[in-house]
This record gives C-alpha cells, structure tokens and sequence, in this order.
C-alpha cells in the first residue's frame, strides 16, 4: 500500500496533502501553479454594477466579453456542467463551466480547483436559467494554489481570537470586515482633505525619540546600538510638531503612530493612530471650533445614516454641547453640592466621607486614589470615574485642573485651570486640545513639578525636555493644538464595538498565553 502524503509543514491539516497532489497535477498539465500577473478586464464588481439588472434576453443581444478573476469561494456541479462563485474581495460573482466550451483540458483544470484557490476566466456574461448574473467561461487560466482550506462560517468567542490573529482569513469570509477597512481608509482620507484644504502642512516627526514626551504616558523602550543610547517609541508627535511651530511653520499636522506601553482592552491598543494638529495664533475654542467641523466632516463619510454604535445613535449634528469639567460631574452624581468642587479641604472630606465610599462600592470605583490625589488630580478623577461614560453624542468637556495639564495655558482669570478641552463621544475621549503654554520658563517649572510626581512614583508624569524648552526660548507664538484618536473615532462611525475591530494586526499574547 502506497503511504499516505504528508501536509507539506508541521501542522497543517491533512487536506493539504491532497491540495499539493492537484498542484502537481496542474503542473504534469504544462501550467505553471503560481503564474505571474493575469490581464483583467473588469473586476467583479463592475459587471454587477453594469449589468446585474439585464434581462437573460437583453445579455444574450449584447454578447459582452470579459476577463475576470479572483478566489474560488463555493463550486458545485456534476457531469459535463459546473458552477463555481468568484471573490476579489470587492464582490462576488458566479461562472458557469461547460466542458464543450473550455474544452476536455480546460475542464480538467476546473476540476483541480479547490475552494480558496485562484482562477482566470475569460468570457461571456451571461444569466442562468434561474436568473443568476454569470459569466459562462470559454477559458481558464490557474492563477494561485491555496495549500490551506479557508476557515468555517465565524461562531464563538474563540473564532473572535482567530480573527484578530489571522485578518487576513477574517477579510476573505467576513466582507462587513473589508467595509470597515474601506471606510476607515475613506475616514482618514476626508481627515487629510480636510487639513489640507485650511492650509495645513503634513509633516513627519521621529517615532523613536531620546525624551517620551507630549503626554503622560509609560513608554517602550529600545536601544540604538551606534549611538549607544536608549531610545523610546514615541507616545505622541506633539513637542516636536510645537518646535516647528517655533520654526515658523505656523499650521502643521500629522498623522501619525503612536506607542503606549499600558494595558489592553476594548478601547486601548499598544500601538495606535491619531492625528495633531497646530496652529499658530488660535486658543482653545478656537481649536474647538476646528475640531467640531472636521469631527462633522468625518462623520459624513460613514455610510449608515443614522450613525449607530452599540445599538444606540450618536448624533454628530453641530454644535457640539459644551460644559466644564465640574459641571459634567455635578450633572453625573445629581446630588453633589457644585461649591465643593472648588474647596479643596471640603472635597477631600468628602471623598473620605462613609456615604461617598458607598457610592464608590456601588459604581464599582476605587475610591482610594480619590482619598491621595491633590485637588487637581482628585476633580480629574471624579470625571473620569463618573462623568466620562454618561457622554453619549459628541461633547466637549473644558476648564480641566492645571496640575493634570502640564503642556497647557492657564486661564488668565483662574491659574488653576487650562485652557484645555476633550471631546467625548460613546462614553469614549476622541480628542484632546488646548491653548499651549508658551512661556518657557514655566514650562520649565511644570517639568520639574512633573519629575516630582515620578520621585513619588507616578510613572506615567512628564520628562523634562530641556530641548524643547530651549525651543520656547526662541519663541513660540500664541497657539492652538489638538489630538483626535482616529481608531475610535473609526469605532464610532463603523459601530465597531472593540478597537481591535478597526486596527488590521491588534495586538495579542502569543499563540497559547504568553511568550
């Protein structure tokens, strides 16, 4: 007895010794199995689009030929007739395969073909007798073995793992998949346009970086082995693009990556994409004002109207309601007197208080880092643990603490809040912009409050960048900057429930936990 073939790597299943006997067959045939480049004349999707409402009759009288090809995704038949479905992954289409028009050969290589494979086939469009758009096949050409089966139909929460971990799998069987991917590309696209067209110039900033500055944030850490120094992966763009500022360059974006190195989660990934933007001589409504029409703008590329995220609209109709940072929590927590927010002893017994534990333990909230933090920190944490979620259509949230906005202006009339706003939408931050402190030597000081911060263990408080304080020496106009997480703005108007829905490659453990 002739032993069976082996799958040609460890691993692989069984079928795919089967898979790489056809492929050698298709070779004793004369044909190459992986052949160069293939001439379309359309993609599938146009002929739907041309003719899908054409009578049987009507493409019969047109006689159009084609030049098609794409992944074979379903085939079915018998005799001296089959059937087979097509996919470019734009749309799919149906060919029908007679032996008397491809000839004993032809139809040979038809019957090689596996689900997964590629086809060229050149034709006639044509309609079924049941009324199925098709192109009845007068040539085949092979164009590509799949020496693996494609996946079952998607069910369960262990498939979600293996659609993150294998996209490329997840494009080819979920085509709402590729929808998301198409309009984020449109999304970010309509972000450039928008840019550009007020005069904004796309610039480049290093992504590794001696200082990780611009946000507090922990960052990665590498090494340069020529220099013979650490580096880190930026966590933002947004000193660098303020020295070009300096420079003159006095409307600047990018759109860039960023690292964080913090924990995952349906809102948080590794590695993550947003957009800065500066602009000399503006403040912060100023960039308010500039957030909510590319916010509207953006929001207009989602197909679905009304947009829905989680089974509940978002309305991005402007304006945008806006309220300060003690006005969302007095509003959140209904029964909190606003005066205590700003009495820094009162607030502290509060949160001390028996009756504000019990609402912590009842929201689920930890209220011991509300009893540490200073005033500052300690209203910044009430909204995000009560405030932040009751946010559903896109909101601005201002007067944040200035002990939590190292790079931002104090107010002129209050020196213990910024000029800074965050746009909230779904219970979710989206953006984050201010009018930017430009006095260096208060910048600098803000630095060194910030290296106390880290003494006393808060790793996530700002370097000191003497650089970029050097830079404020030189002179920084009055100006406006902001950051807008595109992912989950992408989330929103895709109603994609997790951030890994609309990042290609998330981030994961390794295959069976950690490496």
């Amino acid at each position: 007895m002739s032993e069976e073939p082996k799958p040609p790597v460890p691993g692989w299943p069984e079928e795919s010794a089967q898979r790489l006997e056809k492929a050698a067959a298709v070779r004793a045939m004369g044909l190459p199995v992986y052949p160069t480049r293939y001439a379309r004349s359309h993609h599938l999707g146009e002929i739907v689009a041309a003719h899908g409402d054409k009578s049987l009759p009507a493409l019969e009288t047109l006689k159009v030929e084609v030049r098609v090809a794409g992944r074979v995704m379903t085939k079915r038949g018998h005799g001296k007739a089959s059937f087979a479905t097509l996919s470019d992954g734009q749309a799919r289409l149906q060919i029908y395969v007679r032996e008397d028009a491809v000839g004993e050969a032809g139809y040979r290589l038809f019957d090689l073909l596996d689900l997964g494979d590629f086809v060229g086939v050149a034709g006639r469009v044509m309609r079924t007798r049941k009324g199925e758009l098709s192109v009845q096949a007068k040539e085949l050409t092979f164009l590509g073995k799949a020496l693996l089966p494609l996946p079952e139909k998607w069910h369960g929460i262990a498939d979600v793992e293996i659609r993150y971990r294998q996209r490329y799998l997840d494009l080819i069987a979920n085509p709402d998949v590729r929808r998301v991917f198409v309009d984020r590309s449109a999304i970010v696209s309509e972000i450039r346009r928008f840019m550009d067209e007020r005069g904004y110039i796309e610039v480049e900033t290093p992504m590794m970086q001696p200082i990780a500055g611009g946000a507090m944030a922990r960052p990665f850490v590498t090494h340069h082995n020529a220099l013979g120094i650490d580096l880190f992966l930026r966590i933002a763009p947004e000193l660098y693009l303020k020295r070009l500022v300096v420079g003159g360059l006095e409307r600047v974006y990018e759109i860039n990556r960023n690292f964080r190195n913090e924990g995952i989660d349906s809102n948080h990934n590794p590695e993550f994409t947003m957009l800065e933007f500066y602009t000399a001589y503006f403040d912060c409504a100023d960039v308010m004002d500039t957030t909510e029409a590319l916010f509207a703008a953006a929001a207009r590329v989602a197909a679905a109207r009304p947009i829905v995220f989680k089974g509940r609209e978002v309305s991005f109709k402007v304006p945008f309601p806006r309220l300060s940072m003690k006005d969302a929590i007095v509003r959140a927590l209904g029964d909190l007197d606003r005066g205590l927010l700003d009495d820094p002893q009162g607030l502290g017994e509060w949160v001390r208080s028996t009756a504000f534990r019990a609402r912590c333990e009842t929201s689920g909230v930890d209220p011991r880092p509300l009893e540490e933090a200073s005033h500052g920190p300690r209203i910044a944490l009430l909204f995000e643990d009560f405030a932040e979620t009751t946010l559903w259509d896109p909101t601005f949230v201002t007067d944040y603490p200035v002990e939590v906005s190292p790079l931002a202006k104090a107010r002129p009339d209050d020196p213990t809040t910024a000029e800074r706003f965050e746009l909230f939408v779904a219970g979710m931050e989206l953006a984050n912009g201010f009018s930017e402190l430009n006095d260096p030597l208060e910048q600098r000081e803000r630095f060194l409050d910030q290296l106390g911060q880290r003494e006393k263990g808060n790793l996530e408080a700002h370097r000191m960048d003497e650089d970029y304080v050097r830079a404020l020496g030189h002179g920084l106009p009055p100006t406006g900057g902001c950051g807008v997480g595109i992912d989950r703005l992408v989330m929103v108007l895709t109603d994609s429930p997790s951030i890994r829905d609309v990042i290609l490659f998330p981030h994961m453990r390794p295959e069976g936990g950690r490496g």
